[in-house]
């Protein structure tokens, strides 16, 4: 729904000389963007704060300003609450915003839930299939489209790295079963792990601070960690961090910007990208180019192998030669 300017009161003389000679004036969107373009307005709805979905954001905003998009943004975040979350939608609708922009799968469902009319685009969404959002990502219909933090290859990637290039068979799994976007995940890291002669050793969590206590219950039963993109366990992976650095446990994670924060490694791609491509189908849907229905949901596009230098010697691993071939390194 668009915002339009109020209308000129005229006097009953003027408007009947205006309609003598046809020459009404239309209502106008507020203008001010770039070219003399519309202003638009959006709602940007994120579960937490972490690096990751802050770099999302950053990049959706970057990709609307370079698709000629001028917009007022009005940023609200859960804080990790499901009732907080249905609520900023809410009044997203309310509000009567141009598009909603749902920066992660709980996110994204409580728009949903709030409105089948204003287009909604989402980013940092693992499964938008198993999560309700889209019937099929080719063709997504409906009011919402939008990007997945998941590349198609990332997690074998990741776990044959591990099997191959470290000893033991036990790998501590932490996230929130209350997340489709974890259930969805972890279920996909198991099958890997398991072709891979590799076992999952799972503790769950609600809230980030359980996460310390989850990490710290691992000790002793796995020989490594793998926290994958999970908002509320990544939201506090410090924690895990301090476990792995104190008990010389590689810790691998789910994308680089936690290698960049203390874990060791990744196949991963950046935040940033995802939220891009966001801000540029955004652009299509708010120009009226595309329905939001008929943009193709898009995966990340670059995957690399990333290692975190400080992070091997604070977990007493040795950095083999082969890997400086493939790797980026971060300290």
């Amino acid at each position: 729904m668009n915002k339009w300017t109020k209308g000129w009161l005229i006097s009953g003389a003027a408007a009947m000389v205006l309609a003598g000679c046809g020459g009404g004036e239309e209502e106008t969107k507020e203008t001010g963007g770039k070219n003399g373009g519309e202003t638009y307005n959006i709602g940007v709805t994120q579960i937490v704060e972490h690096p990751s979905l802050d770099k999302a954001y950053e990049g959706f905003k970057k990709g609307l300003e370079e698709a000629g998009i001028t917009a007022e943004y009005n940023e609200q975040i859960a804080q990790g609450d499901p009732n907080n979350n249905q609520t900023i939608a809410n009044n997203f609708v309310s509000d009567g915003v141009d598009l909603i922009f749902a920066n992660s799968t709980p996110s994204a469902t409580a728009a949903l839930n709030a409105t089948k009319d204003i287009p909604i685009v989402f980013t940092s969404v693992t499964d938008p299939v198993s999560a309700g959002l889209v019937k099929d990502t080719e063709n997504p219909g409906g009011n919402v489209t939008g990007t997945v933090d998941l590349h198609p290859d990332a997690i074998a990637s990741t776990v044959k790295f591990m099997a191959d290039q470290f000893e033991g068979k036990n790998v501590g799994v932490i996230y929130n079963a209350g997340e489709q976007n974890s259930v969805a995940q972890a279920e996909a890291v198991e099958k890997v792990l398991t072709d891979n002669d590799l076992k999952m050793v799972p503790v769950t969590v609600s809230t980030s601070s359980e996460v310390k206590q989850a990490a710290e219950s691992l000790i002793g039963k796995v020989d490594m960690f793998y926290i994958f993109t999970d908002n509320t366990v990544v939201s506090a992976l410090e924690s895990v961090i301090q476990v792995a650095n104190n008990e010389d446990l590689p810790l691998f994670v789910g994308e680089k910007d936690s290698v960049a924060r203390g874990g060791f490694a990744a196949y991963g791609f950046n935040y940033d990208d995802i939220g891009y491509e966001a801000g540029k189908m955004a652009a299509e849907i708010l120009k009226g180019e595309k329905e939001a229905g008929e943009l193709p949901v898009l995966p990340p596009q670059d995957l690399k192998l990333v290692i975190n230098e400080t992070a091997a010697k604070e977990m007493n691993i040795t950095i083999k030669e082969e890997w400086k071939k493939e790797a980026e390194f971060v300290k």
